[in-house]
């Protein structure tokens, strides 16, 4: 797959268009509108995961975290290096440890976490933490590139009327 020093790649855009996609489902599902995909080194799609927040009452059910645990029971670790995963939502410090543990080799998201905390505020479901990924990552022992934030409108869009609702 190739990347730009700049940012995404027409198939990133594809790929994250497609998170938005899991987001809406996920939210159709009642749960918090997150989804992220797994792709593989030629770009083919391998997995994709929803977020289970609420309807698993799993407070670790992020849609990364789900994607981590499904590709690591399906996948070789030195194929998962090979792998970008896609977000919709910049990862989470949970998210990212569990990335980074996962051997994944790449992550892509649209929404970054300062944006999604004003969309979100101060709603007791969503306690964003201003921890950005990249510090997370940077603190491994491997590098792991991240291309985000991406802007997609439907990435905002996915969470409007969703969060502070009373």
């Amino acid at each position: 797959m190739s990347t730009t020093a700049d940012g995404p790649t027409d198939q990133d855009i594809e790929h994250l268009r497609a998170t938005v996609g899991v987001a809406v489902r996920s939210r159709k599902n009642g749960n918090h509108p997150f989804g992220a995909v797994l792709a593989g080194p030629d770009g083919r799609v391998l997995l994709e995961a929803e977020n289970s927040v609420v309807t698993g009452r799993d407070a670790t059910g992020h849609a990364e975290t789900n994607l981590v645990r499904a590709a690591s029971a399906a996948y070789d670790p030195k194929f998962l290096l090979t792998c970008t995963l896609y977000t919709s939502t910049e990862p989470c410090a949970m998210c990212s440890g569990a990335i980074y543990w996962g051997g994944i080799g790449r992550v892509v998201y649209a929404l970054g976490e300062d944006q999604l905390l004003a969309l979100t505020g101060a709603d007791l479901e969503n306690p964003t933490m201003a921890l950005p990924c990249r510090r997370v990552f940077a603190a491994g022992q491997r590098p792991l590139p991240v291309v985000g934030p991406v802007d997609l409108p439907e990435a905002r869009a996915v969470h409007d009327g969703f969060w502070n609702r009373g």
